[in-house]
């Protein structure tokens, strides 16, 4: 089996997946989907620094770096002084953060959902599970 076919795919789909919830966030509460993926590993990781958006993203650190910059000047989140780490800040939703955050999530599952109303639970199980392992694999690299 050639794999190539297969990387096209996935990066087809995961575009259109992406555009499409990107657009009705933005339609609906004037957040893009990077900017929520932002706020919800800023909310997920305790002590959230700039380091594990770059690890859970894959992106560089000067991409983080301005975007959680675009954050703060938002008043989604603050930067807050490391306790032991001088060098580091600990990254914070700030109240008005938490609420866009929270009237995100639902508009995010139900497009999701939507989008993928014609695959079955099964499959959708099994796209998970080979996802889950392609990633762990990419990450262990």
């Amino acid at each position: 089996m050639r794999v190539t076919p297969v990387f096209v795919d996935l990066v087809r789909v995961e575009t259109r997946l992406y555009n499409t919830v990107s657009a009705r966030l933005r339609d609906e509460l004037d957040l893009g989907l990077g900017q929520f993926e932002f706020l919800e590993i800023i909310d997920r990781v305790q002590g959230c620094r700039v380091q594990d958006l770059v690890g859970e993203l894959a992106i560089t650190v000067g991409a983080v770096s301005k975007a959680v910059d675009r954050l703060v000047a938002t008043g989604w989140c603050v930067r807050e002084a490391h306790p032991q780490d001088r060098r580091s800040s600990l990254l914070k939703l700030t109240p008005e953060g938490e609420e866009r955050l929270a009237a995100a999530r639902p508009v995010v599952e139900a497009e999701l959902a939507a989008l993928t109303a014609g695959v079955s639970q099964d499959d959708l199980a099994r796209v998970a599970e080979t996802m889950a392992t392609l990633r762990a694999n990419l990450e262990a690299l």
